[in-house]
Formats: structure tokens, sequence, C-alpha cells
């Protein structure tokens, strides 16, 4: 299957939903007036493209016909579909820069398919031939680790791991130690994914920064944020609260084939300004594909 095919796929749910409300509106309205942007921007805010993006795309469809005259449905379609695809931004993958250890810090909160998405990402360095050891910092939650091993022993990788409750940091002090021993291309962390506050959540991984910082000085570290679309704009805080706890780099969305809330993408990149580099299109494995806005907006958007 082909990436446009397979974002086509995943964003069933919320296509149909925008295309069936879509065809209603312009039914209902025969061209395209001031009634029917207020359709439209309803749409785009039931879809959990945010207010303030869908403010900015239709303030963008303005634009675009007082400029054109063109007020037809397929024109406006592909005014809406060239607007999306800037507020996504250009197409970004982790970097993993070779011949140094790569740090991949997993955060957000439990039930986003974190810890999934660290296996599936151990799975897809290790089919392009790098070294991964994973790292199980979610001591708190004993779910987490037993299923951060449970993701080694099917992908055939390293996971170090403490105890349960014991302290994070000293989970990363080894696991950094072990990654720089064998000589490892990759070391995913995967950190807890709720502490009691902000505060809390900021200090606890600011402590496993400095670890890192000190242990490995010349790692190539990013943080990579896993977000849940059915969770809507329950993602978006997410993502603003992370972002003040922690300097993000990367966006992951999971479940994007689970709901018609897709367009939290839309949301999350217009308010956040951090690029989006996976997608969770599904539960398998080969489902966990790198973000591609323009694949994105074209399997959203029919024109």
């Amino acid at each position: 299957m082909g990436l446009f095919e397979s974002f086509k796929k995943g964003l069933t749910k919320t296509r149909d939903f925008w295309a069936a409300e879509w065809v209603k509106t312009t039914a209902s309205h025969g061209k395209f007036d001031q009634d029917m942007l207020d359709d439209f921007e309803e749409i785009m805010v039931r879809a959990d493209c945010g207010v303030q993006a869908s403010e900015d795309v239709i303030g963008y469809i303005k634009d675009y016909i007082k400029k054109t005259g063109d007020d037809s449905n397929d024109g406006v379609m592909k005014a809406v579909k060239t607007r999306i695809t800037e507020i996504l931004g250009e197409k970004q993958t982790i970097d993993i820069q070779p011949g140094k250890l790569n740090i991949i810090l997993m955060v957000g909160v439990n039930g986003t398919g974190k810890t999934t998405t660290a296996g599936k990402l151990a799975l897809k360095y290790k089919s392009e031939g790098k070294k991964v050891i994973m790292a199980a910092a979610d001591t708190f939650r004993a779910a987490a680790v037993e299923q951060l091993k449970e993701w080694g022993r099917r992908t055939e990788t390293a996971v170090i791991a403490h105890e349960e409750g014991s302290d994070p940091a000293s989970v990363v002090f080894d696991a950094v130690a072990a990654a720089k021993a064998r000589n490892c291309d990759v070391l995913i962390v995967d950190t807890a994914g709720r502490l009691h506050n902000k505060k809390n959540l900021m200090d606890e991984l600011s402590k496993i920064n400095r670890i890192i910082d000190r242990e490995a000085p010349d790692a190539n570290k990013k943080s990579l944020l896993i977000i849940d679309a059915t969770t809507g704009q329950n993602a978006v805080l997410q993502t603003e609260a992370f972002s003040e706890a922690v300097n993000l780099d990367y966006l992951g969305i999971t479940k994007l084939d689970g709901s018609a809330k897709g367009g939290v993408a839309i949301a999350v990149s217009y308010l956040a300004k951090v690029p989006i580099v996976l997608a969770g299109l599904g539960e398998g494995v080969e489902d966990l594909m790198d973000f591609d806005p323009q694949a994105f907006a074209d399997a959203l958007i029919d024109t």
C-alpha cells in the first residue's frame, strides 16, 4: 500500500464526516456565501481542527475568493487544502545522526500509545540496520515496564529496566551506559505518562535530561510527544502543557484511524508550531508511518 493510500485508509472516518457535512452544506446553499462560510467553519471545529485554525482557514478562503473571483466548490476546496498543508508545514522526520548515539525521549500522558510507539520505533530503526536499545523509565506504572519488555521480546531489542517505583533517572543512567558500551545507534527512553502536577513532571524530565547531558554530552537528544487523535482538543491541551514542561522537538499522533477527530493534527500544528513526524494509522506495526503533510491533506480532502 502506497503512502497516499495508507493515509486515505487511516483518515476514512474523518474524511467521511467532512465530506458528508460539506455535501449537505453545498446542497443547502447552492453557492459560496457567508452562511456557507459559517457552516464550513463549524464543520472544521466539529472535526477538532480548533477554533483558531478554523478561523485562519476561513480567512484564507475569503482572500482566495476576493483575489480570484472563484467561489466554486472545487476552487474553494483546493484553497482549503493549500492552507491546511501550509499550516502542517514541511515534511520532517526524526533526526537520526550517523556515527553517534541518538536518544529519543518519549513523553506523553498514559493511554496515548506512547509505549507502543516506542516499540514500533525500535522495530523501524532495527529494520534500517541500526542498533537499538530501550529504557523503561516509566517506573511509576508496572504495566508500562512490562509492556516495553514485551516489545523488547517481540523486536529482539534490549530493554534496561529497574523495579517498579525506582528512580527513573537511575534507569536512564544505566541505559545510557549500556548504549555506549554496546555502541548503539539509538536509545529510546519511555518516560512517565502521569505525574501529579506540572512541576513534578518538569522536575522529573529535567533530572533525566541532566543525566543524559552529563553522561552522553555528545549525544543527539530529541524529545517526542505522543498524543492520541481520538481525544480531540485534549490532545491540544496536552501539547501545550508538555511544551511548558520540556523543550519539544517533535510530535507523533496515534489512532488517527480511530475516530472522525483527525483534524486535531491541524489544531496542534497551528498552535504548537512543533513538527508532526509520526502518524499512527492502525494497530499494525506497519501502520506507524512518517507523517506527510501533503498526503494528509490529499487524503482528507478529495479534490
